[in-house]
């Protein structure tokens, strides 16, 4: 993966490559999202989730596929729920560090950290697919973050809003178009779009972000808490229909 870059000219930390932990091993450093994805969703902030989660899944669904496979040959009998549950716990301990990749104050260092955490509770829902046999590289997974993220209340209008998205990707390879306007203004509207694709309580973390003191109070649970309640919906929608619910776990 390449480094996260600057926004607004913020410096970012190192993006670590993708490593061959499970996510049921040891922490993993916090992944931001790719330079070239920066780029579009600054250029395109109106569509930044529906380019966020076309670039997942190209990129992150076959790290989660990778993993689903070397998990159940490490871990031979192992349920699709345990393996859902490694990967929750895994992405939401993730979550909680993500507001601190940046160090960056103010509205570019609130739009870094929303975009960081919108990417990791991505990189979660594909891992989540992959511990119940979903294909994580379908395009339909770009459908379903949408959907899961709350940015779509129904497929439908997420399919659209991705076509849309996509096409837009085509039209500025071939034609070279880049958006011009304000920096201040598409750091706004890039910070709304992500605030929302990562969950209504990560909002808190961009106020945590311009107010000085907020951060300690709010940053890791807002994280951490929209995480979960993402891992929660998307057990719920991977889990086969006929599966019996797990029972308690034991210590």
């Amino acid at each position: 993966m390449t480094d996260t870059p600057p926004v607004g000219g913020q410096p970012a930390a190192p993006t670590p490559q993708p490593s061959g932990t499970s996510p049921a091993g040891p922490a993993e450093a916090v992944e931001g999202p790719p330079a070239r994805l920066w780029d579009r969703m600054r250029d395109d902030p109106q569509y930044a989730p529906e380019h966020l989660a076309l670039e997942a899944v190209r990129r992150l669904g076959p790290e989660a596929a990778q993993w689903a496979g070397r998990a159940r040959a490490e871990q031979p009998g192992v349920s699709a729920d345990a393996l859902a549950d490694q990967a929750a716990r895994k992405f939401v301990n993730l979550a909680r560090l993500s507001g601190a990749v940046s160090g960056a104050a103010g509205l570019p260092g609130a739009v870094l950290d929303v975009g960081v955490l919108a990417w990791t509770q991505a990189r979660m829902v594909l891992h989540i697919a992959a511990a119940y046999d979903v294909d994580p590289l379908h395009t339909d997974r770009a459908t379903d973050l949408l959907v899961l993220q709350r940015v779509h209340k129904v497929a439908e209008s997420a399919r659209l809003a991705l076509g849309v998205a996509a096409g837009r990707e085509r039209a500025d390879a071939l034609f070279g178009l880049g958006g011009h306007r304000p920096l201040g203004r598409v750091m706004l509207q890039l910070s709304v779009r992500l605030a929302r694709m990562a969950g209504v309580r990560a909002a808190k973390r961009m106020v945590a972000k311009i107010v000085p003191g907020a951060a300690i109070v709010l940053g890791t649970w807002a994280n951490s808490s929209a995480t979960k309640e993402l891992a929660d919906r998307s057990r719920e929608l991977y889990r086969p229909r006929d599966a019996a619910l797990p029972g308690p776990r034991r210590s």
